[in-house]
């Protein structure tokens, strides 16, 4: 199994031209981020108990919490434990008595619960290399340095660029210097059906 790292929510970000919303991860000790696709449903999920906003009746990730309380079990952490054409999957991590339970969950709902609970965030480290970013914006690259060598295939390389490229094209939409630019009253609309989703 692939080492897990810790990571902490950055931001939900809209994007200014398709209005799909991505929800940025950050390694908590280098400038590395993941962004994963959300729903838009699940982005203001987030959204809201980052602000702490309260609401007056409890929404689907606080009743699944309240839920778990009642029956003596407690979310201990949320995981993003790989990859697979463009989806990410997620467990949740529970303890219920002596026992530790292993739930499938589309990352998005593992991170809504992991704000609300105030629980670790981690992700396999084999998908920080895979789809990590590393963000210098006060750095400009010099295209004609070499490159490191890569492991992969000519072909591998081709398939994962054209596979990257769709972060790459939503990510140069984005002002990573604007902490204002959180999703919070942006009108929902629904995600492209060539995005990539987690799940």
């Amino acid at each position: 199994m692939s080492k897990m790292v810790e990571v902490m929510i950055d931001s939900v970000r809209v994007s200014l031209t398709s209005q799909q919303r991505i929800v940025l991860l950050r390694l908590l000790d280098e400038n590395k981020y993941l962004p994963i696709w959300i729903g838009p449903f699940e982005a203001e999920a987030i959204t809201i108990a980052l602000q702490e906003i309260e609401m007056a009746r409890p929404q689907t990730h606080d009743l699944i919490l309240q839920t778990l309380a009642q029956m003596n079990a407690r979310l201990v952490r949320v995981e993003v434990v790989s990859l697979k054409k463009d989806v990410f999957y997620g467990n949740l991590v529970i303890e219920s008595e002596d026992k530790t339970i292993e739930i499938d969950s589309r990352p998005s709902d593992s991170i809504a619960l992991a704000v609300r609970a105030h629980v670790p965030i981690l992700v396999a480290s084999d998908i920080i290399d895979e789809a990590g970013i590393v963000v210098e914006p006060d750095i400009q690259v010099d295209q004609t340095e070499a490159e490191e060598p890569s492991n992969e295939t000519p072909q591998q390389e081709a398939d994962s660029k054209k596979r990257l490229s769709v972060y790459e094209d939503f990510l140069q939409n984005l002002d990573f210097d604007d902490q204002d630019d959180e999703m919070g009253d942006e009108p929902p609309s629904p995600d492209s059906p060539n995005s990539p989703e987690d799940k």
